[in-house]
C-alpha cells in the first residue's frame, strides 16, 4: 500500500503553486463546478474520482437545496470509523453511529486568497487522508490504525476495526498532510439518545441532528480500505431538541468507504468500517 502513501504526497505537492480566483463555495450536489476550475479528473493507483462534478448517483435523487437564509459555517473533512451491528449471520446490517475527528479545511478551497488548494487537490483530500493517514481514534487494536499499511492478520475484516467504547478519543491534534497542517475542528458521535452529533469545539458550534434527504453516493466514488463502498451522501438538519448551537444543517457529501460488509461475512455481532466525507455546516 506504500504506493497510496506515495500518491497522497505527491497529489498535494506544490498545492499552493497556482492562485484560483475568488469563489462563493459551491457544495457538489447539483452539479455545479468550482468556478475557474476545469472539470479534470482526480487519478490515484487503482481508483478514479471526478468530483469537480460529482453529484448523487441517481440525479432524481439529488439532496435538498441549502436555505437561502444559510451562510457557510465551516467546511470540514472527517476521519473515522462507522459503526455496524448484526444480529446473526442471516440478519440485515444495522447501523450503529459513526465516531469521527474533524479537521477545519475551509481555508484550502479553491479560490481562498493565500490558502487555496487547487480544485483537483481539495475534491481529493477525502480519499487522500483516508489512504495516508492514521484513524484518529484509540482503537481496540492500534495496529490497525494505518488502514494503507495493515500489519494484523485480521486485517481487512470489519471486525477489527472497533474503538475502545470506554475512551475512542484520543487528545486533540492537528492533521499534518503533505507539508500542510490542518487545524482540528471537533468530533462527530452519536449521543446517548442515537442523535447524530457534531461538536465543533474549536469554533465554539454544536450540531445535534437527525436525516433530512440522503442519496447514494456516485459510481465513482473510492469505495474504500475494505472496497465495500461509500456511505451516501446526506442532508442532515437541527432536530429541535434545543441542543445545536450554531448549526442548522449539515451536508455531508464525497463520502469514501464506510459501507458495511454483510451480516454473514462479518460473521460477527459487531464491526467498524474506516471512512472520510466532506461536512459541511450552515447556519443563520
Amino acid at each position: 500500500m506504500l504506493s497510496k502513501v506515495v500518491a497522497a504526497a505527491v497529489l498535494l505537492a506544490g498545492a499552493h503553486a497556482r492562485v484560483c480566483p475568488p469563489v462563493v463555495p459551491v457544495l457538489p450536489l447539483t452539479g455545479g463546478k468550482f468556478h475557474g476550475s476545469p472539470a479534470v479528473p482526480v487519478t490515484l493507483p487503482g481508483r478514479q474520482t471526478d468530483e469537480l462534478t460529482q453529484r448523487c448517483l441517481d440525479p432524481a435523487q439529488v439532496l435538498p437545496p441549502i436555505e437561502a437564509n444559510q451562510r457557510l459555517l465551516k467546511i470540514a473533512i472527517g476521519h473515522g470509523i462507522q459503526n455496524y451491528t448484526c444480529a446473526d449471520a442471516g440478519a440485515n446490517v444495522t447501523t450503529a453511529g459513526a465516531l469521527a475527528v474533524l479537521y477545519d479545511i475551509t481555508h484550502l478551497y479553491p479560490g481562498t486568497k493565500n490558502t487555496g488548494l487547487p480544485a483537483e487537490n481539495f475534491n481529493s483530500l477525502a480519499t487522500t487522508v483516508l489512504w495516508s493517514q492514521d484513524i484518529p481514534l484509540n482503537l481496540q487494536n492500534p495496529a490497525l490504525a494505518f488502514p494503507g499499511s495493515p500489519s494484523n492478520p485480521n486485517a481487512g475484516s470489519e471486525a477489527s476495526y472497533g474503538a475502545v467504547v470506554a475512551n475512542p478519543w484520543l487528545p486533540p491534534a492537528d492533521l499534518t498532510l503533505g507539508g500542510l497542517t490542518i487545524p482540528f475542528l471537533g468530533r462527530h458521535y452519536f449521543d446517548i439518545s442515537n442523535s447524530p452529533t457534531f461538536d465543533l469545539t474549536s469554533a465554539n458550534l454544536l450540531a445535534s441532528v437527525s436525516r433530512g434527504g440522503g442519496c447514494k453516493a456516485p459510481a465513482t466514488a473510492d469505495k474504500g480500505v475494505l472496497g465495500t463502498g461509500a456511505v451516501d451522501w446526506l442532508q442532515l438538519k437541527d432536530n429541535g431538541k434545543g441542543i445545536s448551537r450554531g448549526v442548522s444543517f449539515v451536508y455531508r457529501v464525497i463520502t469514501v468507504g464506510g459501507v458495511s460488509q454483510s451480516c454473514a461475512t462479518l460473521a460477527a455481532p459487531k464491526g467498524s468500517v474506516p471512512y472520510t466525507a466532506f461536512y459541511w455546516f450552515f447556519g443563520v
